[in-house]
């Protein structure tokens, strides 16, 4: 597709700012003298909200095209961060990130079936794979350049800063997107390879998909969005640090996704999505377990390699499954319906997300790190072998 590349750098602008409450998260915890709840309804008030603005999108992406909500998604998301940065209030900067959630719906919804129509079915899982690049880049520069700019100023300079080039972006990428070439080159390769009826049994194995993948990603946006908070509490860090530290889940969005999606064009969506599921479930688990350095005595010790490790892994197993995941909701959906379902399971999963954040906020309160990652490692684990006994029979 020869406009992937740009929505590459669509995907890298539109997450700019979306990428900042969890690492900034110390910082609003110390301004505003939060709990873990309250912490968590800063993450939750984004997310929810990003929820809620897939639903609509996805329906208007089906009748009203793909590039005025995806300019929207980026421009909206820019000028809303701004008001984050200067929100002066709890209760304003809830407000604002509400707003930011609701302007960046439409982008998923519209992007994914686009870039899914304009390639060889046989190529599909890795071109949604590196679209996921320009998410997975400005999730690992954003939080990086942030902390670096809220340690020196203060975490709205932060938001205001980044808006600055999420907005550049979405105006480069509504006069660079050529909408005519674009659909020119999706009808050429719909009527080379015409889209196959939605296999037997697809409502079951769709149904079953999506309540195990929404609760994955809602468990696993949750418990990373208090990953800071935990390093800053249980290992004693600065904010800078643990901010920063975030940017290791995130650094494997700039080469897991293609990977997941090579992979499950090679040997299967199924056996990629429970390997993962079951994957983030141990990995959960281990946050408990493993110590912040490691080495070998006096002779080898590096501060942070123990939890960095760990970090990189939990990263490399979120951004293999989210290529995967959208090429298996493509195999179970007709093309008419696509850009519906895709917007359901965006929203869904910012539901979720933004469902626990709070809840495991108050487990976090009442019982501590340890138990709160023992739950939520148990049910994904669980979750996984569930979902396979629905799914397995996919045809690939």
């Amino acid at each position: 597709m020869t406009l992937l590349p740009l929505y590459v750098l669509a995907h890298f602008g539109h997450h700019l700012l979306t990428a900042l409450p969890v690492p900034m998260l110390p910082y609003i915890r110390n301004e505003f003298n939060l709990n873990f709840t309250r912490s968590g309804l800063v993450t939750s008030a984004f997310s929810l909200s990003y929820g809620v603005g897939q639903l609509p999108a996805g329906w208007l992406a089906d009748r009203i095209g793909t590039r005025v909500l995806i300019t929207i998604a980026i421009l909206g998301v820019a000028a809303a961060g701004a008001l984050v940065g200067i929100s002066q209030t709890f209760i304003m900067l809830i407000v604002f990130l509400v707003l930011m959630g609701l302007m960046g719906g439409g982008y998923h919804p519209s992007a994914a079936p686009m870039i899914s129509a304009s390639v060889e079915p046989r190529q599909r899982g890795r071109a949604l794979g590196i679209h996921l690049l320009g998410g997975g880049g400005s999730f690992f520069v954003a939080p990086i350049v942030a902390a670096a700019i809220a340690s020196a100023w203060s975490w709205r300079v932060s938001f205001l800063v980044l808006a600055v080039p999420s907005a550049v972006l979405g105006i480069i990428f509504f006069f660079k997107l050529g909408g005519q070439k674009q659909g020119v080159h999706a009808a050429r390769i719909a009527a080379e390879y015409p889209a196959a009826k939605p296999p037997p049994g697809n409502v079951r194995r769709l149904v079953a998909f999506l309540i195990f993948t929404v609760t994955i990603g809602g468990i696993g946006f949750s418990i990373t969005g208090f990953i800071p908070l935990y390093l800053v509490d249980h290992f004693h860090v600065s904010e800078q640090t643990a901010a920063s530290l975030i940017s290791i889940i995130w650094s494997a969005g700039l080469w897991a996704s293609p990977i997941g999606g090579y992979l499950s064009d090679r040997i299967g969506r199924v056996k990629i999505i429970l390997a993962a599921g079951t994957g983030i479930g141990v990995l959960v688990y281990l946050l408990s377990v493993v110590p912040y350095g490691w080495g070998i005595g006096d002779l080898f010790y590096v501060d942070g390699l123990g939890i960095g490790i760990l970090l990189f892994f939990i990263g490399v197993v979120t951004y293999i499954r989210m290529p995967v995941s959208e090429a298996f909701i493509m195999s179970q959906v007709s093309v008419e319906r696509r850009s519906t379902i895709y917007g359901i399971y965006y929203f869904a999963t910012q539901q979720a997300g933004g469902v626990f954040a709070p809840l495991i906020g108050m487990l976090v309160d009442r019982s501590g790190f340890h138990t709160t990652f023992l739950i939520a490692s148990g049910v994904s684990v669980g979750l996984a072998v569930v979902c396979g006994l629905f799914i397995w029979d996919s045809p690939e």
